[in-house]
């Protein structure tokens, strides 16, 4: 039954071979998923039993998707009422290292709450209208980085892969915020305080103040999309705590809810304001090629469980490591690489220790903060890329070796912190 492990492998290169190739990741990832689970049909046998597990696959698999989606358009109405500028309009200062600072800790916040590559393309943006030199950007722009992908391990809802093992149930909110916000502070001060040091200088602060482009009898709509799409968001772990209703459904009750504001507001305007802001306009820039990605590569990871693949290597990596912890270390590393999302699936249907268990906080604490290692490791990473023109090898001189260091330190704390 060596086959699905093989397909998977060759299936998984092929995504992280996704530029050079020119085929995209989600579409092999779909093909990936598809095409697993028509082989395991037609292999014969009990198909009853192999029904059976492809619903209770895509019962998991459903309740991540419908949270994305609703996640993603909550973050994408905000931004599209200029909302975030509500936060960033805020930073002012001409010191650089001071400005560096700010820029890193309200990064690793925002994240929190918002996905990591939402926040780093807010932030990048932020920079790139207040540093007018192109090195002290890469700097800036390297630690946004970091500080997404360190601001995102400590929440439910602030990273995809923390946020897989919230809505299976292997972690909860006050459980993951415990035993991860202190090693994620740790994660990115180390680089931080490495990184200031390299910066010197003042600089001359441009007013970022985006008042003058909102009509006066208009504002008021940003500060109340704002408000209740944050809400909204940080509604659903509340939710989840206080009436154990699942996150998908919380974040839908909540996208309904900033979906009812907004028609509200828009119900004076004119035909064009409310062609462009609408939601029902404001779905269509939805990502759902990443969104199908996640389903193509939680169907391929559900055969491997279901044909007792990842049991059999859960306990081939446990006697190779010894330890839960430097097998998740490893995967850390390792998502510096590849894509964490597979590593961490994975990882779900390898082991089974009980709800809260430090092993699975190790597992989100690595493959979250282990992204920041290469600048390819995390969405942020590639997003970054694409905006600041930053160079893989400038990334592995610069910052890489400092996120290094914030991984490991992170990561001890993380161990010494729990029990014994």
């Amino acid at each position: 039954m060596l086959l699905f492990p093989f397909l998977f492998i060759l299936g998984y290169t092929l995504i992280v071979l996704e530029h050079p190739l020119r085929i995209n990741k989600s579409a092999v990832a779909l093909f990936l998923g598809g095409g697993m689970w028509l082989l395991w049909f037609a292999f014969g046998g009990d198909t009853a039993m192999k029904s059976t597990q492809l619903t209770e696959s895509l019962s998991s698999v459903a309740s991540i998707l419908f949270f994305l989606m609703g996640a993603m358009t909550i973050v994408l109405v905000v931004d599209f009422y200029d909302g975030f500028s509500l936060i960033t309009n805020r930073i002012k200062t001409n010191n650089i290292r001071v400005l560096l600072w700010q820029v890193s800790w309200i990064t690793f916040f925002i994240s929190a709450i918002l996905d990591n590559m939402t926040t780093t393309i807010i932030m990048v943006t932020l920079v790139r209208k207040i540093l007018p030199k192109a090195k002290d950007r890469k700097f800036f722009s390297g630690m946004i980085i970091v500080a997404a992908n360190a601001g995102g391990v400590f929440s439910p809802i602030g990273d995809v892969t923390t946020t897989m093992l919230w809505i299976s149930g292997h972690i909860t909110g006050a459980g993951i915020i415990s035993e991860t916000f202190l090693p994620s502070v740790v994660a990115l001060l180390v680089p931080l305080l490495l990184v200031t040091r390299i910066l010197k200088g003042k600089l001359n602060f441009k007013n970022t103040d985006a008042s003058h482009e909102c009509v006066s009898k208009y504002c008021a709509d940003r500060y109340i999309v704002f408000f209740f799409g944050v809400f909204g968001l940080i509604l659903v772990p509340i939710l989840k705590a206080l009436l154990d209703i699942p996150p998908y459904m919380g974040i839908l009750f909540s996208l309904g809810l900033l979906w009812l504001v907004t028609d509200v507001l828009l119900q004076k305007k004119q035909a064009t304001l409310k062609m462009r802001y609408s939601i029902t306009s404001i779905l269509k820039s939805v990502d759902m090629s990443s969104i199908l990605f996640f389903a193509g590569i939680l169907f391929a990871v559900s055969v491997l469980e279901s044909t007792g693949q990842l049991k059999n290597a859960a306990l081939y990596l446990q006697d190779v490591f010894g330890s839960i912890y430097w097998l998740s270390m490893a995967l850390g590393l390792l998502s510096s690489i590849v894509d964490n999302v597979p590593l961490v699936a994975a990882s779900m249907g390898m082991y089974e220790f009980p709800t809260n268990h430090l092993a699975w906080a190790s597992i989100a604490f690595a493959a979250g903060t282990g992204g920041s290692l290469l600048i390819i490791g995390s969405a942020a990473g590639v997003v970054t890329m694409g905006l600041e023109k930053i160079s893989f090898g400038w990334y592995l001189k610069w910052i890489a070796p400092y996120a290094l260091l914030g991984y490991g330190a992170g990561f001890a704390l993380l161990v010494f912190m729990g029990p014994h």
